[in-house]
């Protein structure tokens, strides 16, 4: 039977001699805010540090956090954290990470790091950094770190096998087989044949497109559609992509030049990450392809392509802002929007808001769904059964997925043959122990969501989510009374004043006398009352009415002054 973790806090056992700990703070059972934390002989490594982006039912979040707490009073165990590759979700929580201890190694490949530190240098934070590559071999404190190449929808990223008294774990990040990569470099299934001789105990492996079959496309296969999309366009061309898709950026770069059409890049990280690949070497910018946003005005329709971010209908971000009319770069009748990504889980909504903006401002809009101008960084099912055939693992832990991604990817880690009772599906907040070859789930921690709201961190609560979730959808009212305390007679009020009800404040003219009622009484009824009994008989009255006349469970906000 494939182990489970257990429902309920179960808090794990000390942490045995010779025996590797494991826990994911994120990244089990979401798209998102990747986070694995390893432990032996009282010291921690981190691998990834990303953020979740916020869903519709979370109103007001900027970004989500991995829940530090488990090694908040252990900072200074921490001897790295490894980074696999440069995208949002594995990265975008450092500069919270190291505003608890700004000295923490950061380890990763050249572009990954050049990302990071961009991104530090906005926080005023700069990192101690160790530049690493493929085949390289590094020790910190009890762990050496092999490190692999391995093929994603951004350059450079990085598989790390970690050695430990404990045994050996290969942790894939994100990763795909991409034969036909635009740089040339594949998924080294060769140093992966190497660490399955030598042996895996632990495969720690990317499942966001488990339940996907076959293989996943090659980037390569972009590049003509996009070449055949420029040809038939009269006007603008906007493509919008994540603004870490060197790829995909170098794709419409080669396609504007073939078209001779000018390419502006839109929003403020599209550019801050196209300028370090550039300088990095790896986008290759032709000569006078590139021109400033502010100059787009001056060149023909015709001549001009926009590079811009937001193709997960973030609300901020440049497309959203064209698709509202509210963006200097106006979409009108005849340009066309090309939607060069993948949906996230839960941006759906969001997503197609923004098309059916576009559209009626009467813009052509291409998306993957009509053409071929997108492919995932992710590996298939035929490419993780390759995986699982190639090394040959002990145990198996599926990560970066939702729920139904882990457990594809388990019932593919057991049609290879590895042993049910050898493949693990765990949550956020699982503890697995490693030792002598054997994998076991043996407690959870507290591992909840991390709201970042503006400049507050952790402040936010599931609690103050609901009440702007009630705020949104139900509306608000607020009742103020006052009361003589000693005849328990209505002195002032019941004062009503709705706000999101849909209805006239008159409406509540029938529900006065009840709330006047109800007070009077309860304040007769016993001479040690608080005023907070008596708020709770107002809210009582005048929910039960609402909820019963209005069909409505809006927020109610009940104040009673004794006088």
């Amino acid at each position: 039977m494939t182990q489970m973790t257990e429902p309920g806090l179960r808090t794990p056992p000390k942490l045995a001699k010779d025996t590797l700990r494991i826990v994911p703070l994120g990244g089990i059972g979401e798209i998102g805010r990747n986070m694995t934390v390893f432990e032996m002989d009282g010291k921690l490594l981190i691998v990834d540090c990303g953020v979740l982006f916020p869903e519709e039912d979370q109103p007001g979040v900027d970004l989500i956090l991995p829940d530090f707490s488990y090694i908040e009073d252990r900072l200074e165990d921490v001897v790295g954290v490894v980074l696999t590759h440069g995208h949002e979700d594995h990265i975008g929580a450092v500069p919270y990470l190291l505003r608890l201890r700004n000295d923490i190694p950061l380890i990763g490949s050249q572009l990954t790091l050049a990302f990071i530190e961009a991104k530090l240098a906005e926080h005023r934070i700069k990192p101690w950094t160790l530049t690493v590559k493929e085949e390289q071999v590094e020790k910190f404190g009890p762990f050496e770190c092999e490190f692999v190449a391995v093929n994603h929808s951004i350059p450079d990223a990085l598989a790390v096998f970690i050695r430990t008294a404990g045994g050996n774990v290969l942790h894939t990040g994100d990763f795909k087989m991409d034969q036909l990569p635009l740089d040339g470099r594949t998924t080294d299934l060769r140093h992966f044949a190497r660490l399955g001789e030598e042996g895996v105990d632990l495969f720690l492996v990317d499942s966001t497109n488990a339940d996907v079959p076959g293989f996943t496309t090659s980037e390569a296969e972009i590049g003509p559609t996009l070449e055949s999309l420029f040809g038939k366009a009269d006007k603008r061309i906007i493509v919008a992509s994540f603004s870490s898709h060197v790829h995909r950026v170098q794709q419409v770069l080669n396609a504007a030049v073939l078209h001779n059409r000018k390419v502006a890049f839109v929003g403020r990280s599209m550019v801050r990450n196209m300028a370090i690949a550039a300088k990095l070497g790896y986008l290759n910018v032709p000569d006078n392809v590139l021109v400033d946003l502010k100059n787009v005005g001056t060149l023909p329709d015709n001549k001009v392509v926009l590079m811009s971010t937001g193709s997960q209908g973030e609300p901020m971000a440049a497309l959203s802002r064209m698709a509202n009319g509210d963006h200097k770069i106006a979409v009108g009748k005849g340009d066309t929007v090309i939607l060069a990504s993948s949906l996230i889980p839960g941006n759906e909504n969001a997503v197609f808001r923004i098309i059916n903006g576009l559209l009626k401002r009467g813009a052509d809009v291409i998306h993957k769904g009509t053409a071929k101008v997108h492919v995932s960084g992710h590996a298939a099912a035929g490419e993780l059964l390759y995986c699982y055939n190639i090394l040959t693992p002990k145990n198996v832990m599926p990560v970066h997925g939702e729920t139904r991604h882990l457990i594809a990817n388990a019932k593919i880690a057991q049609s290879s043959g590895i042993a049910a009772e050898n493949i693990l599906l765990t949550d956020d907040g699982s503890v697995i122990d490693l030792a002598n070859g054997v994998a076991r789930i043996v407690g959870q921690v507290e591992c909840g969501f991390v709201y970042v709201d503006g400049q507050s961190v952790g402040e936010i609560t599931d609690a103050d989510l609901k009440d702007r979730r009630t705020l949104g959808d139900e509306g608000f009212i607020s009742i103020i009374t006052v009361v003589n305390r000693a005849t328990g007679k209505i002195v002032s009020g019941p004062d009503i004043h709705a706000r999101g009800v849909a209805e006239d404040d008159a409406v509540f003219d029938e529900i006065k006398p009840k709330i006047a009622a109800a007070l009077e009484e309860a304040v007769m009824a016993s001479t040690d009352h608080t005023t907070h009994q008596l708020q709770q008989v107002v809210r009582r009255v005048i929910g039960t009415w609402v909820n019963r006349k209005l069909r409505r469970r809006p927020m109610i906000i009940p104040v009673v002054l004794e006088a």
